[in-house]
């Protein structure tokens, strides 16, 4: 059902609220806000709320900074927490220039693009996002740390997981902004948990990323823990994934489902695997964007490093759940949550769709444990690497110039110079490894 903009107006009015948060996403994934009181609701509503985009990372130039703020109505949603006694609720919006023209470098409108040349098509694009997290305790002056009396495993109950009630917590505040939780669990690594939500379309989805995030770390907090998303936080465990679940529908049905073929999968799923699977090298750096992502992706902890298929393992870039018929879907196992949810999703849709439109086919399933196969038995089935860090992921990106159409020239060239910079400048740091492996040695 829609909201209208007299059903904002309504409840804010009923329910007395007195500050509202006008929220956007900059380049990188980073959620920022403009908070407004009541009083100037309705001229957020008309689209008259401005800000300067020059003091957003990778967004415009000080001479051209002007942006306005476009709410998405069916956003708007009431937090249940409160900042003492005073209620806030927020509104998502797009970003726009003084032209009256959508902000090449938001990255909503990035999907919204690719929304569109699918729905061009006649699809529609679901997703259903698995996001894993830590829970830390703070230090002595509320500071992030590494430490945990987390004992626990897969699927372990108190006392062991000493985060379950947080995560309870976390639960019933995403529930009552109307997420659908399907399951949430401890993860194999300690203080790591996992919270998965009903899939939706492509837009509402990256959306529900954004506030779970945000809804995790508030929680957490609420809780004396600190929430992240650092992809691999400690050496030696298992780090945090964003398990991406597609598929495509058309007319109400979906179209990946083939009863007929072993798999259950349709010639236009194939194809939709087949793309991902091409472009993917090129879209590592934004699935995987911190030279922390890099340090996951490595054998024996479940994460994907070979770009393969199956519907047997978990080994893969790509799995076939079991799950048939209207379930039927694809799971992308590579990204991870400090990605951009706007972007990675854009780019998963648009590579999909060429996979499509030129009838790709993916290479055969692989249906041994990859991480069990000798490098001869790799090389010979033809089987390809993720890049192995920030720099290669990069150098793949401006490799592929369907990345850069998909994203845009704005967006890319600021995205891959920002990272650029980072990886120059975590190269000249002096890391703990250096220093224990070095300092008294030589």
């Amino acid at each position: 059902m829609s909201i209208t903009r007299e059903d904002i107006i309504r409840t804010v009015r009923e329910e007395n609220i007195e500050f509202i948060t006008l929220q956007f996403t900059d380049i990188f994934g980073a959620m920022k806000n403009v908070s407004i009181t009541s009083s100037q609701l309705e001229k957020a509503l008309d689209g008259k709320m401005m800000f300067d985009g020059s003091s957003i990372e990778g967004f415009a130039r000080i001479e051209e900074s002007d942006m306005r703020l476009s709410p998405d109505f069916n956003s708007f949603t009431v937090y249940p927490w409160k900042h003492g006694d005073v209620k806030i609720c927020r509104i998502i919006c797009d970003v726009y220039g003084v032209d009256g023209k959508p902000f090449m470098g938001d990255p909503r409108n990035i999907l919204e693009k690719a929304i569109a040349h699918a729905r061009k098509l006649g699809y529609e694009f679901n997703v259903g996002p698995e996001c894993e997290f830590f829970l830390f305790n703070k230090g002595a002056n509320g500071e992030p740390t590494l430490n945990s009396n987390d004992k626990g495993g897969y699927f372990d109950l108190g006392p062991n997981d000493v985060g379950e009630n947080a995560r309870k917590d976390i639960v019933l505040a995403l529930e009552a902004m109307g997420f659908e939780i399907e399951a949430s669990h401890h993860e194999c690594a300690p203080a790591q948990h996992e919270i998965d939500f009903k899939y939706e379309n492509a837009m509402h989805a990256a959306d529900n990323i954004m506030t779970f995030k945000q809804t995790v770390k508030t929680v957490a907090d609420k809780h004396d823990l600190y929430a992240t998303f650092m992809p691999k936080p400690i050496f030696g465990i298992a780090g945090s994934g964003m398990h991406l679940n597609m598929s495509l529908t058309k007319n109400g049905k979906n179209v990946f489902v083939d009863e007929k073929d072993k798999n259950g999968l349709s010639k236009t799923a194939y194809s939709f695997m087949a793309g991902i699977m091409k472009h993917i090298e090129g879209m590592t750096i934004f699935l995987n964007p911190l030279v922390n992502s890099y340090k996951r992706l490595v054998p024996g902890y479940e994460a994907p490093i070979y770009i393969a298929w199956s519907a047997k393992n978990r080994s893969p870039l790509v799995r076939i759940p079991s799950s048939k018929g209207a379930s039927t879907r694809i799971e992308l196992r590579s990204a991870d949550p400090s990605a951009n949810p706007y972007l990675a999703i854009a780019l998963c849709l648009e590579a999909g769709l060429d996979g499509i439109e030129k009838k790709m086919t993916p290479p055969p399933s692989v249906d041994k444990n990859i991480f069990e196969m000798s490098q001869r038995e790799i090389k010979r089935s033809g089987i390809k690497t993720l890049p192995v860090n920030m720099y290669d992921a990069i150098c793949k990106a401006e490799k592929d110039k369907f990345v850069r159409d998909v994203l845009e020239d704005h967006l890319f060239a600021k995205y891959i110079g920002a990272k650029k910079h980072e990886w120059d400048d975590y190269n000249r740091r002096i890391t703990n490894w250096e220093v224990e492996s070095y300092l008294g040695k030589y």
